[in-house]
């Protein structure tokens, strides 16, 4: 894809979403953007983003002006406890009428807080809600976006190739549907774990299964069960990021939030285990996953067992 009316593009964060539209757009385009990751300043960390740059011929910058130089159009596309501190870092290095399109999984509080960064450098802020996984829909994954520039984001990113909607006028109206559906897809995978891991290690996931499937029969219970154990064993850890954004929504709303930390806890324990997916098996999944958590149960009791001594 390449459009001589588009402008000159970078990326502030350089992981599995930026890639995924990368990817999407296609060399043609890629080869011309740049991007700064700031796992790059560690060498032992700088695997990942580099090697997802070369297999999109995205070109990784040494430092953020390099990769703001000039740049039109920003993605900031970081982990969702970073987002506004990007928004400062790169506040300095924004071309005057930057959009900065801030795709993060944020509260609607902390994308306010990013946006009045960014208009006060003289960028242009747009809220930025991704609504579907990146992979397989690469850049057609469904965003949605709000604030004052949103119509001219829209026309960019329809040139792009990419599927948008406009949200709200404001900034935190895309954020906030995001936020407050986390409450019910992120939690649904936490309740998945919570009753299936219990199920499993009790030995009655069959019967267990049969009366979920026999109450809800549109639902695939066992295939259900392993997809939601793979997001959370693959995603954990930002998935956790995200839901601690969705308690603060949640506070922000003036509501109780105690599911949402729950969902928390649930997703970060899970992705701590740094466990593979492997196959596409329910009782393959929780089978690792309790047997890692055996592990750490038996970790505990003998370090119990030395301080006791």
């Amino acid at each position: 894809m390449s459009d001589e009316r588009l402008p000159r593009i970078a990326f502030i964060g350089f992981g599995e979403a930026a890639e995924a539209f990368a990817k999407g757009w296609g060399r043609d385009l890629s080869a011309g953007l740049h991007a700064y990751d700031e796992k790059c300043d560690d060498a032992q960390a700088r695997a990942l983003p580099a090697g997802r740059a070369e297999a999109t011929g995205v070109t990784l910058a040494a430092d953020r002006a390099g990769a703001l130089r000039d740049a039109g159009a920003v993605f900031c596309l970081v982990t969702a406890d970073r987002a506004v501190l990007a928004a400062e870092q790169a506040a300095p290095h924004l071309a005057p009428g930057a959009l900065w399109l801030d795709g993060n999984s944020c509260s609607p509080g902390a994308k306010r807080r990013a946006a009045g960064i960014v208009e006060t450098a003289g960028g242009r802020y747009v809220d930025v809600a991704i609504m579907a996984p990146v992979y397989p829909r690469l850049h057609r994954t469904p965003l949605l976006i709000a604030g004052p520039h949103a119509g001219q984001a829209l026309a960019m990113l329809e040139a792009l190739g990419m599927t948008a909607q406009v949200s709200g006028a404001e900034v935190g109206q895309a954020s906030a549907i995001k936020m407050i559906r986390s409450v019910m897809i992120k939690g649904m995978e936490a309740l998945t774990a919570e009753c299936l891991l219990a199920a499993r290690r009790a030995g009655i996931e069959d019967r267990v299964l049969g009366s979920l499937q026999a109450s809800n029969p549109d639902i695939d219970w066992p295939r259900q069960a392993a997809y939601n154990l793979e997001r959370m064993m693959v995603h954990g850890r930002r998935r956790a990021a995200e839901m601690r954004e969705v308690t603060a929504t949640l506070s922000e709303l003036g509501l109780p939030n105690g599911l949402a930390n729950a969902t928390a806890d649930w997703q970060q324990r899970i992705g701590d285990l740094g466990l593979p997916a492997g196959t596409d098996s329910y009782p393959e999944r929780a089978d690792a996953i309790l047997g890692r958590f055996a592990g750490q149960d038996r970790d505990q009791d003998s370090s119990a067992a030395v301080r006791q001594s």
